[in-house]
């Protein structure tokens, strides 16, 4: 048998469509009925502030060099760390 034969590989595909629908069902069943996210995102955002709010000098310096470098998330709304 020669393995260096290219044609005679079968192609193998899978559609994951179905999947990722059923994934994303089952995310949403696991939520449950009061899952609410606007609430989700409003107690996020008071756990982002409440975790920098105590910095000294020193920590909020190092902070603010983090967020310059693109490391944290600033404090803006939709933050997210630039890399």
């Amino acid at each position: 048998m020669n393995q260096d034969n290219a044609t005679g590989l079968i192609p193998f595909t899978i559609d994951l469509t179905l999947e990722e629908a059923r994934r994303r069902a089952e995310v949403m069943a696991a939520l449950g009925p009061d899952w609410d996210p606007v609430a989700a995102l409003r107690d996020e955002d008071e756990a982002y502030a409440l975790l920098y709010s105590g910095l000294d000098s020193e920590q909020r310096r190092t902070y603010d060099l983090l967020v310059a470098a693109g490391v944290l998330p600033g404090e803006d709304p939709g933050r997210a760390a630039a890399h």
